[in-house]
């Protein structure tokens, strides 16, 4: 298959990595200093299995082609101008697969491109940009779940499955894609939240009983919330998420906290800041995260 990844960052290297290392026809779109290093040196993979490959990367959307499948990887607040970067690369037969954190991108996507043109998708993998041309998978498998919008069972999405699975990467057919999105949305926001600002690691957050009790309201306001917007999450969902924290890297953090770590800018309002939004919207109390956002925001505007 012919896959553009746009973003080629931790998420969107890592998997364009897997696929590339499987023989698929791969492009990236990158950018600056990272660009550079990917056309001269290839695109490197740290971890358990260190891999260099040789990749074909660009700055222009149009040399891309049009692609059987896009994989969007880059952050929320970069979405609009990536979408707007597309039209080289999508046709009728385009699969949009969003892979950003939180509830709103496909939403975003589909405003643009139709709901016919995306796939949601949920990522799960921990992997960071290292440098240029470098990105450093520090824990988990890698997995990435993609549906139709409805979740009806659809050629493209089949043959996209089997690419990822041959290129090793975890896929399951999901019952409802949008219950995945949202019990994923259940772990980062609060855990991302609160590890920015505390600048706490997985380890440190479950271990404190304070910290495990702040998670755990936090976690069950997006069970409440998601549950008023239709969405079927699973019965001890809260538990299951808390038990999952429990077996992370104990060194491991979210995007969201090393980003504003380090002074850049940060998905914090789609990440927090949306559950607030949609609490208020829905009139779901919020007062954990709406504590949290405010800190962030703070900590942000400095």
């Amino acid at each position: 298959m012919k896959f553009a990844i746009i973003g080629a960052g931790g998420l969107g290297g890592f998997f364009g990595a897997r696929l590339t290392a499987a023989g698929h026809d791969v492009s990236f779109l990158a950018r600056g200093e990272h660009l550079t290093a990917l056309r001269e040196r290839g695109l490197t993979v740290l971890g358990p299995e260190a891999t260099t490959l040789p990749v074909h990367a660009t700055g222009d959307p149009a040399e891309l082609g049009t692609a059987d499948a896009v994989l969007l990887a880059v952050k929320t607040w970069q979405l609009d101008a990536a979408v707007a970067a597309l039209a080289p690369v999508v046709d009728a037969d385009t699969a949009v697969i969003t892979l950003q954190n939180g509830v709103e991108a496909p939403a975003q996507v589909a405003r643009v491109l139709g709901k016919d043109a995306v796939l949601p998708g949920v990522a799960k993998v921990i992997a960071a940009l290292a440098g240029p041309g470098t990105i450093r998978h520090v824990g988990g498998a890698g997995s990435l779940d993609v549906a139709e919008w409805d979740n009806r069972a659809s050629e493209r999405v089949e043959r996209i499955r089997a690419a990822f699975a041959g290129a090793g990467i975890g896929t399951t057919p999901p019952a409802d894609i949008w219950a995945d999105l949202w019990a994923k949305f259940l772990f980062i926001a609060p855990a991302g939240g609160l590890g920015a600002v505390t600048g706490a690691t997985f380890g440190e957050l479950r271990h404190h009983p304070e910290t495990r009790r702040t998670l755990h309201a936090a976690m069950a306001e997006i069970e409440q919330l998601a549950r008023a917007s239709g969405v079927d999450l699973p019965t001890g969902v809260v538990a299951a998420t808390l038990a999952f924290l429990d077996g992370q890297p104990a060194e491991g953090t979210t995007s969201l906290q090393r980003d504003i770590a380090a002074g850049r800018p940060s998905e914090s309002d789609a990440w927090t800041g949306a559950v607030v939004r949609l609490g208020r919207e829905a009139g779901i109390p919020t007062p954990v995260n709406d504590v949290l956002y405010a800190v962030l925001r703070l900590r942000e505007d400095r």
